[in-house]
């Protein structure tokens, strides 16, 4: 019998895990990266924009290879450590208080962070420093918006990432089964951070950001990604923050966290009931997630 396992939202039967260890059998001078461009390149393995995946090919070998079921070569290199908050470099910038009317402050500009772009060290820097979470660095897809004033003073910084894998009110809202939020998933953003900088106290600045946002993020999401998102959606901690801006600019509660962590396995791990507030992109957004 031909048995499957799924990584990497791959079905793998024991003929593919067959190949693999035969790809690495017959090229035993290859580096693990060289390999894993190799598989997505034999299975011709690409995301919605025709490029190879060839990070999700090497984490699925990494996986075979943590359960024993191939055996990669050696690392040529230590891996790499995740940046934290003190390798965060730090910017100087304006703290002069920014207290006037929203008509002074625009035009706005939305600045889109990129890799190595001229803004980056400035947007790590400010994250890092005056976000209640502080700031290390994303992983998987993710958009990151600096908003400037018409002086180019920042005023606020806007990081969308993964969606949270599992929030029983959400699902419920959007009418997700377990099999059909897996597969869909992807199609929605998580607002994982939002700050505006403690030196500026403009009047209906935030929800007037989060429009700016909104209305361009799906247009972004595409261009960079190759796929739409449908819905964005974000947790406010209740305990902290009343989510006001968010109710401004049109985002809708559709319930509360459980206070559980998502590596609570035994369900004894406490932490903060956060609302969650979805923003569909799209009227359909249930509809386009549950098929």
């Amino acid at each position: 019998m031909n048995k499957t396992i799924k990584l990497q939202g791959r079905e793998l039967t024991t003929d593919d895990i067959d190949f693999i260890r035969l790809l690495i059998a017959d090229n035993p001078t290859w580096h693990r990266r060289k390999l894993s461009v190799a598989l997505a390149e034999a299975w011709d393995w690409r995301n919605a924009k025709g490029d190879l995946k060839d990070m999700a090919s090497r984490t699925l070998m990494l996986k075979l290879h943590d359960r024993g079921t191939i055996e990669l070569p050696p690392r040529r290199r230590p891996p790499t450590k995740r940046t934290t908050q003190g390798q965060i470099q730090t910017v100087l910038h304006d703290t002069s208080p920014i207290e006037t009317l929203l008509s002074a402050l625009q035009p706005l500009k939305v600045i889109t962070v990129t890799p190595r772009s001229a803004y980056e060290p400035l947007y790590n820097c400010l994250l890092a420093s005056y976000h209640y979470l502080s700031y290390t660095g994303t992983v998987g897809g993710n958009m990151k918006y600096l908003i400037l004033d018409n002086q180019d003073r920042p005023l606020a910084c806007l990081l969308f990432g993964s969606s949270a894998w599992s929030a029983a009110d959400r699902d419920a809202h959007i009418g997700w089964d377990r099999e059909t939020r897996q597969r869909n998933v992807n199609f929605t953003t998580n607002n994982t951070r939002f700050l505006v900088l403690p030196w500026v106290r403009v009047k209906c600045l935030a929800s007037h950001v989060l429009g700016l946002v909104t209305r361009r993020i799906g247009q972004d999401w595409q261009a960079r990604y190759g796929h739409p998102v449908y819905c964005l959606e974000t947790f406010v901690e209740r305990a902290r923050f009343r989510g006001t801006c968010y109710q401004a600019a049109n985002w809708q509660c559709v319930g509360q966290t459980r206070g559980r962590s998502r590596n609570d396995r035994y369900t004894n791990l406490s932490v903060p009931v956060k609302d969650i507030y979805l923003y569909p992109l799209q009227r359909d957004y249930r509809q386009q997630l549950s098929t």
